[in-house]
């Protein structure tokens, strides 16, 4: 008997949460159609086509996109969200961001630009970022330690 079988009726589910729970680490891009919370570490890039929750354990390097974010953790890596994206008091970003609608909290850590796009701006930024937003790496290698 295998640990792990396959649902005999899987269909995709909007409505369910997938989490990465702290602890866990992922190496590689990680995509969603449904709703990610993480509140692990991820060395890769995030595709959600709904919304993204980084807990404040979460560690993320790498690019996010989503059509919401709401972040709590580490990121070290652009963010571009089409649609609303929330920086709790606990977040620290170092990375460009770009969305529709932004909420920074007090206390928050944010370093880097920022660009605020309609809905229509920011799919087509999704695609061909601006030249003006460099990679997190092209960051960490002009500036000196």
């Amino acid at each position: 008997m295998s640990m792990f079988k396959p649902a005999k009726n899987t269909t995709f589910n909007p409505q369910e949460i997938n989490i990465l729970n702290a602890g866990t680490r992922i190496t590689g891009d990680l995509g969603s159609e449904g709703d990610l919370r993480v509140d692990g570490s991820v060395q890769g890039n995030i595709e959600v086509k709904t919304k993204l929750v980084l807990g404040q354990s979460a560690h993320v390097k790498g690019n996010i996109n989503a059509q919401n974010c709401d972040v709590s953790g580490v990121v070290a890596g652009n963010v571009i969200v089409t649609e609303l994206l929330t920086i709790k008091a606990t977040a620290k970003i170092t990375g460009d961001i770009a969305c529709s609608k932004l909420i920074i909290e007090a206390g928050a850590e944010f370093n880097g630009n920022s660009a605020m796009r309609p809905l229509a701006m920011a799919a087509d930024f999704r695609n061909e970022p601006a030249k003006s937003l460099k990679t997190a790496e092209q960051k960490n290698a002009a500036s000196p330690e």
